[in-house]
């Protein structure tokens, strides 16, 4: 099993309800998948060598599940109600 991380991105076209992502969420459970996630905050970028841009605000969660291959963690992405609202989900390996 590999391991990816759905970052979400704030670009959805209505605000999404509590509701449907515990439905997501519990999916996910329920599927062996989830492997922990949140909300993001605030932050800061730090670079020793020098002043680092600001945070990238666009990215406003995340996900990790854990798949057999990039093409189940399409499937899981369907019911994520950032995506179903039209917005955008970044699915990343973790090495």
């Amino acid at each position: 099993m590999k391991e990816y991380i759905l970052l979400m991105h704030g670009d959805a076209s209505h605000e999404e309800r509590g509701e449907d992502w515990q439905t997501y969420l519990s999916g996910l459970q329920h599927s062996g998948a989830f492997q922990g996630g949140s909300s993001l905050g605030g932050g800061v970028c730090l670079s020793k060598g020098g002043t680092p841009p600001g945070i990238t605000r666009q990215i406003v969660g995340y996900i990790r599940v854990q798949a057999k291959s990039l093409e189940r963690v399409r499937e899981l992405v369907v019911g994520n109600p950032v995506f179903e609202a039209g917005g955008t989900v970044e699915v990343r390996e973790l090495v």
